[in-house]
Parts: structure tokens; sequence; C-alpha cells
């Protein structure tokens, strides 16, 4: 078993590869003068099972080539089998043909995937489950919700939490987390999109009168919506609103719009390395991934089961 690492998230293999107390292959990614990638493995592969750890975040078109590279030498120094470990899935969001003349790019970038020369793909709370299904090769579709859960119960767990999903779309990701909260009550924030990146909240669905809410959602791009689904919790009578989210995307103004938020706290994974801002903000954590990925690739590598993880 050998881990490679991209740049898209370099310190979260170096985690997963000191959890499993392994070192990182050595490789060389890096780039033309022309901005070309250019991948070279300095190690012997062959015949070993290969972790690829490459994240598609922004730069997501980058990432995703460097990604691509990475499994094609690998595929020429003959790997016994090449696991593309993408915690953040990019161009999920493109999963189906909202409107005539338009891709689904998410289909697209799994069979780049599959025909650089993959033989397996391990990711973290797909945005949407058909994803799998893009896949002609195996596809394990991990879960953020223990580690959510566990960070919330050493948190809030002793006060009168309700878990809340943001919008209907997210209703079966929030029930799942509300179960591992000893069924915890749920609501649900009825909202209108009127378009792209922007969201008006309507009404809210469920008693969140006094008690402490817990938002989830699997991706965090300009936190329109989280913010507006906690200004309207606030306003029903909540206590606080605590935010948990598996991919901090956050682009645009989205770390200045969560400080100046009626959100306690953002809390989000590592599936995506931090950029600057996000790191000096002081309403937005951390919470690390890389034991749920490291356990994983080492049951993957072993032939055992992936599934007892969320037993």
């Amino acid at each position: 078993m050998k881990i490679l690492a991209g740049n898209g998230n370099p310190e979260l293999a170096q985690a997963i590869a000191d959890y499993l107390d392994m070192k990182l292959t050595k490789a060389s990614v890096r780039r033309f003068a022309d901005e070309e990638i250019f991948v070279e493995v300095h190690e012997n592969v062959r015949g070993e099972d290969v972790f690829v750890v490459q994240p598609t975040a922004a730069p997501a078109n980058d990432n995703l080539m460097e990604l691509l590279i990475c499994i094609d030498a690998l595929r020429r120094a003959s790997a016994r089998r090449i696991t593309a470990v993408v915690p953040y899935f990019g161009y999920a969001r493109q999963d189906r043909k909202p409107g005539p003349r338009t891709p689904i790019s998410a289909k697209l970038v799994a069979n780049l995937i599959t025909v650089a020369g993959a033989d397996r793909v391990l990711s973290v709370d797909l945005h949407a489950g058909q994803i799998q299904g893009f896949f002609d090769i195996p596809t394990d579709n991990l879960f953020a919700a223990p580690v959510m859960a566990a960070d919330i119960e050493s948190r809030l767990g002793k006060q009168s939490l309700t878990v809340v999903s943001p919008d209907v779309g997210g209703v079966v990701r929030a029930r799942a987390l509300a179960k591992r909260l000893g069924n915890a009550p749920l609501a649900i924030v009825d909202k209108r999109r009127e378009r792209a990146g922007e969201s008006e909240v309507m009404n809210i669905i469920g008693d969140v009168d006094g008690r402490v809410c817990v938002l989830v959602d699997d991706i965090v791009d300009s936190a329109g919506t989280l913010c507006n689904a906690a200004a309207a919790l606030i306003e029903a009578g909540a206590v606080s609103v605590t935010a948990y989210v598996t991919h901090g995307v956050l682009s645009g103004g989205a770390v200045a719009r969560v400080e100046g938020s009626a959100l306690t706290e953002l809390v989000v994974t590592d599936s995506i390395a931090s950029v600057a801002a996000v790191k000096s903000a002081t309403r937005i954590r951390h919470i690390t991934i890389a034991p749920l990925l490291a356990e994983a690739m080492r049951r993957t590598s072993e032939e055992s089961s992936v599934s007892s993880l969320f037993d």
C-alpha cells in the first residue's frame, strides 16, 4: 500500500499517512514554465496498491488535471491498483440537466477519472448519491456524519438540540445526523432560490423556539443559504445556531458573510485546504476527516468492509 499526494491538499494527505504510520510516496508534481503539469514518481510502485489523495477544489481544473496525470503516471508504472481518493469531488453540483443545452459535468469528470486508469474511487459526502452511478468502477461514498456527531456531542451534547436542514433537499442528511445524536428533533428551512447563488428564506418547518440549532449541509460556497437560515432560526426563537458542513468551499465574500452573520460558529472538515482568510476567521473552525479516510483506505487495501465504519 502506498499513498501519493497531489498539491490539492497536502496537509490532509500527510495527516492520513501519519495516522497509518506511513510515509508519502516520493514524487514530483510540478508545473512547466507554460503551466503544464508534470508528474514523476520517484519510487517503485510496480504491483503496489496506490492511493492518490487529491480533492478537486479550487483551482478545480488544475487539481483535476493533476489527479488525472498522477493516475496515468501510476498506470504506466504498473501499479497493481489505483484508488482515486477525492475528499471533495468538484463539478458535483452539475449532476443533471437543469435546462436545455447544458452539460452533466459530474458524469464527464467521472468518465475522465475512469479513462485515466483509476480502478476505484473514494470520496466524502458526494453532493448527490447518484454520482456513484456515474462511475463504471467501484466507488465508495464516505459520510462525515460520525465525525460531526462526535464533535457536537463533545461541545453541545447536554443542551436541547434540534438538527436543521437548510433546504428540503438535505433532509436525508440532517435526519441521519439527528439519529446519531439520539434521535434529536428535526427542522427544515423552506427557501426559494430566485437566481443562482442567492436564496431567500421563506419559512421554518418544525419547532426551534428555545432550542440550540445545528444546521447541517454538504457544501458551503457563498454561505448565503446558511447565513439566511441562521437569521431565520434566531428570529423563530432559537437560542443559538451552529453550522456543520463537510466541504468548506467558501468562495468570494463567504468568510466575511459568516463573520457578520447570526451563526455562532461554522464548522467545516479539512476535505478542502483552507486559504488564509478561512484560517484567520474567528467563527470558522475545522475538524479533521483524516482518520475516517485513513481507515477506509486501510480497509480497502485489506479487502475488508468499509461500510462497517458507519455502524
